[in-house]
């Protein structure tokens, strides 16, 4: 059962929004290697706000994402690219609908 989530937003400094974009598309096959993301979202709010919702089974999973190779990523270009640091937030989720 999917439990838990993060929210997090993400502002692309001026002139950055094409390489912001680029990051988290192909971020995608990062989130295909972690076991226990149950499902993983990258999305663009408007031209320079970005965003990515995941969520997980329990804690151990949403912690090891926090910790992984997506987040690092982000991070080790988080001066170059991003105008303010990422909100990301935790959520717990009320109503979880999935298909295959």
């Amino acid at each position: 059962m999917v439990k838990l989530g993060l929210l997090a937003t993400i502002k692309a400094k001026s002139g950055k929004e094409s390489a912001v974009a680029e990051l988290l598309s192909s971020a995608v096959a990062l989130a295909n290697q972690e076991a226990k993301t149950v499902v993983w979202f990258s999305f663009r709010v408007d031209a320079s706000t970005f965003g990515v919702f995941d969520a997980f089974a329990d804690e151990s999973g949403r912690k090891a994402h926090l910790e992984g190779e997506i987040a690092k990523a982000l991070m080790a270009h988080a001066d170059e690219l991003l105008a303010e640091p990422p909100s990301i937030k935790p959520v717990d989720l009320l109503g979880v609908k999935l298909s295959s």
